[in-house]
């Protein structure tokens, strides 16, 4: 099986081999480092000056990558860890985002800013964040994330034909995971946008679980938990695209809904999901959706408190017990 890290090295490859006007930009990108998690190795060796190692200054990448999208090329621009995102705040929300819809007719920006994210590996309080919730809401920006269930060749085609900047999110530990895998209890489906995970033969479920691509193996030890030893059978709804937020399907029936999101509380993804699923579930629901995020803290770097504020098995177990009870 292939890891997501080298799923998505290969997608980048096809993509920039199928599409000369496709551009990559970053921090350390090129071979031979190619990048901090090497998700663009090789990519410098055969595309040449279509791939760029840039100065550290996350703006400036952000804002040549949105030029050049402008001017008619497409860009792909790697922030090192998404924490650094914020320094291309502007770049991203007032000017990429804003340039598709300020000229007086619709302009096409194919951005991609592709964003490692998320902690449980001992990086710290600025190198261990998920800054999506930043982003939600902005007019003309996209936001979308990579799932072990979802083509990344797919997404980014599917994000350059918007025509509109877009955030790529990619979890660090999730880069290390096989695609595909579900381990022995569980099946997938991708039906459009969503990924279902299940429990085959189980009957209707008792919760169903909403969650992004980097909490998925996290969720699903908490299903296999709930399932083995509190005999609770869940689903679990990945979508690749954040914001806006897409359809979620099967869950007219489901008893209850949890949406568990590894950002930290308030203003949360996970309060956005619910947003958008009251009103259709409103007169079906038996209990207010539950919302698990990490705890209102910065993320510190030794392991055994770093799982303390970052949401782990445990607390998506305990959340979904106490509703059900």
């Amino acid at each position: 099986m292939t890891r997501v890290s080298e799923h998505i090295n290969q997608a980048l490859h096809d993509l920039m081999e199928s599409d000369p006007s496709v551009h990559l930009l970053g921090e350390d990108v090129c071979d031979p480092y190619g990048g901090a998690f090497k998700v663009t190795r090789g990519l410098s060796s055969r595309f040449g000056s279509r791939v760029r190692s840039t100065p550290l200054s996350e703006g400036a990448i952000a804002g040549v990558g949105a030029g050049l999208a402008l001017a008619g090329d497409k860009a792909i621009v790697e922030i090192m860890f998404a924490d650094f995102v914020a320094l291309a705040f502007d770049q991203i929300t007032n000017f990429a985002a804003k340039s598709t819809a300020m000229y007086g007719r619709p302009v096409p920006v194919p951005l991609v800013v592709r964003c490692p994210t998320g902690g449980n590996r001992g990086y710290g309080p600025t190198h261990s964040q998920n800054p999506q919730k930043h982003f939600i809401g902005v007019p003309g920006l996209s936001l979308f994330e990579m799932t072990p269930f979802h083509d990344a060749g797919d997404l980014l085609t599917r994000m350059f034909d918007l025509g509109r900047p877009c955030l790529f999110f990619e979890d660090k530990v999730l880069y290390t995971r096989q695609m595909h895998d579900t381990g022995d209890l569980f099946r997938f489906e991708v039906a459009g946008d969503v990924a279902r995970v299940y429990v085959d033969g189980a009957g209707p479920p008792d919760c169903t679980l909403v969650t992004h691509g980097g909490l998925v193996h996290r969720t699903l030890d908490a299903m296999r938990a709930l399932l083995l030893e509190d005999e609770l059978v869940c689903e679990l709804l990945v979508p690749a695209q954040l914001y806006p937020v897409p359809h979620l399907p099967r869950l007219e029936d489901a008893p209850h809904v949890c949406v568990v999101d590894d950002g930290t509380e308030g203003g949360t993804w996970a309060a956005e999901v619910a947003t958008a699923l009251y009103p259709r579930l409103w007169g079906r629901l038996r209990r207010p959706i539950t919302l698990v995020n990490s705890a209102d803290s910065v993320i510190p770097a030794a392991p055994h408190l770093e799982r303390e504020v970052l949401v782990q098995a445990v607390r998506i177990r305990a959340a979904v017990r106490e509703a059900l009870s």
